[in-house]
């Protein structure tokens, strides 16, 4: 459930299917209870696995794959990440993808923040 002390932080990585990231900064403190994903169109050959890290320390527990097999545009995959989760203003969250996946496919991740 949601509460008033949530806020929504939303980036969008233009090929998940290419090793790289993304990065959104943090306008308030909280933690990161949540980081949902949803791609564009079907990715193929093998999963794409993306992590998060803030201000490069990896998030744990923020693991997200997303599925080659039966993949489609709308797909939606989430993570609860549960430690080395807290944010402070002003820090960077890094959206991380292995590129393992192939065609070229957007993805829009949303991370939730509690303060």
């Amino acid at each position: 459930m949601r509460t008033l002390n949530d806020y929504f932080l939303t980036v969008q990585m233009t090929d998940v299917s290419t090793a790289g990231s993304v990065n959104v900064v943090a306008p308030d403190a909280g933690k990161i209870i949540k980081i949902q994903s949803v791609i564009d169109g079907t990715i193929a050959t093998a999963d794409a696995a993306i992590t998060a890290e803030i201000n490069g320390t990896a998030v744990t527990g923020a693991g997200i794959t997303i599925g080659y097999d039966g993949s489609a545009a709308g797909d939606v995959d989430s993570s609860e990440p549960t430690a080395a989760n807290s944010v402070s203003e002003g820090d960077v969250i890094e959206i991380i993808t292995d590129g393992a996946s192939t065609n070229t496919v957007a993805a829009t991740f949303t991370v939730i923040i509690r303060r």
